[in-house]
């Protein structure tokens, strides 16, 4: 076969063309992402396997938007009977409810209390107006203590949080002002978004809500991240109104190279860092807590790794579409064992075992799905510069506390990665002969 004949068949193949034969069926799969806080599954319908991520999200605010739910549930029948609605590039996922618990009880809130819709670090942009707050503003303007005790305290919102980073664009329904309205920080991508599904819905487009300030709002904290975000209000609040936000979403689809950007890499300290890590970086504590890369990321059997100072994150490509695609590696499990800060270990012990400070930093920075589970009591260690730290392995990271401030921060495990992988490395290269 001609070398040009036999290149052009490889790229049609690659390319995933099927003019030659008849159209093909995007996979539909239904994935758990997690719990919520009183253990009712959250899950997700994906459409396709584009790279395009486009997620819509329903019943935020639980019982007073059920409509949203049941939108969520249309979409799904919908694209279940047309799976080829959804294009090659794109993979849509339809959360039918992050708020299980507010669906349940009837109320807007999730089981303790919090409004998820005020509960994300919106720090991360450009613009305080939006930063989180525990006394948030609402709807009927009321004033409430119902924005958690913290950024991102809910199950809820950790469990979405780590479900987008991948992602290009994100839909959060809700009802009901009839409006489509952008994240609030001017960005680009989010309001071609919300301008386009908008203008299919027959909604109105307007740059900001203006009704009351919101404040640690999912939009916000989404397109801090890069991710195209926009809020649909349906005009009823008791009507799912399939035929207007179906054509909305057609929109988006129809324009999807347009309006739903890749994640982008990031460049710290001159060195590039993939798309997703960077976003995980930023998202989980940036420089403060893991410190700044330590070399150029590495391609690894499955997925991709980089080393940060304090901190390996990777990428697991067999966790696409659940909550542990992008994570700290388990350094902290090699470390317990290699007692590379001394004291006792005893794996497997029960989840209840941080206490103290260590259990406000532990929780605060996302529990066990950050940190991974402890792998001992608290131990005093001496490090290498002569001071004395108190020290709790977890099967993720190793935490110290100078007693001297209370400070805690992350052991370098990176750094201890990266000199332990260069002692084992042969002292001259191999020579082919």
């Amino acid at each position: 076969m001609p070398h040009a004949l036999l290149t052009f068949l490889i790229i049609i193949i690659g390319t995933g063309l099927h003019w030659l034969s008849p159209v093909q069926a995007r996979p539909v799969r239904t994935v758990e992402i997690g719990r919520s806080t009183e253990g009712r599954p959250i899950e997700a319908v994906i459409f396709g396997d584009g790279p395009r991520k486009l997620v819509v999200i329903g019943a935020t605010h639980g019982g007073p938007e059920a409509n949203t739910y049941q939108l969520a549930l249309a979409l799904i029948e919908y694209f279940r009977a047309n799976p080829t609605a959804v294009p090659a590039d794109v993979r849509l996922v339809i959360i039918p409810v992050i708020n299980p618990d507010g669906l349940a009880r009837g109320w807007r809130f999730d089981a303790a209390g919090v409004d998820l819709n005020r509960n994300m670090d919106t720090s991360l942009d450009a613009c305080p107006d939006n930063d989180w707050q525990q006394q948030v503003q609402g709807a009927r303007g009321i004033i409430s203590d119902t924005g958690g005790p913290y950024p991102d305290s809910q199950i809820e919102s950790r469990l979405l949080r780590a479900f987008l980073l991948d992602a290009a664009g994100a839909i959060f329904l809700h009802s009901n002002a009839g409006v489509v309205f952008p994240a609030s920080c001017e960005h680009q991508p989010s309001i071609a978004m919300a301008q386009t599904y908008a203008a299919a819905a027959g909604y109105e487009y307007t740059r900001f809500w203006d009704r009351y300030r919101i404040t640690g709002g999912m939009h916000d904290w989404a397109a801090a991240l890069g991710i195209a975000a926009i809020t649909p209000e349906l005009v009823t609040g008791n009507q799912p109104e399939v035929a207007e936000n179906l054509a909305g979403l057609q929109a988006v689809l129809a324009n999807a190279d347009e309006l739903l950007p890749l994640p982008t890499p990031g460049v710290l300290n001159d060195i590039e860092v993939p798309a997703v890590i960077y976003r995980f970086w930023r998202a989980l504590g940036g420089e403060t807590r893991f410190g700044l890369p330590l070399a150029p990321a590495e391609v690894i059997p499955g997925g991709m790794r980089q080393a940060f100072t304090r901190a390996v994150i990777e990428i697991d490509e067999a966790q696409r579409d659940t909550t542990a695609y992008v994570r700290m590696a388990s350094l902290g499990t090699e470390a317990a064992t290699a007692r590379a800060y001394g004291g006792e270990t005893a794996m497997g012990m029960p989840e209840s075992w941080p206490s103290g400070p260590f259990a406000v930093y532990w929780q605060r920075g996302g529990a066990q799905m950050v940190f991974g589970l402890p792998l001992s009591v608290t131990f005093t260690t001496q490090l290498a510069n002569g001071s004395r730290r108190t020290a709790q392995y977890f099967e993720r990271a190793v935490l110290l506390l100078d007693p001297t401030d209370g400070h805690i921060e992350l052991a370098p495990l990176g750094s201890w990665d990266i000199a332990r992988r260069q002692l084992t490395m042969p002292l001259t290269p191999h020579t082919i002969r």
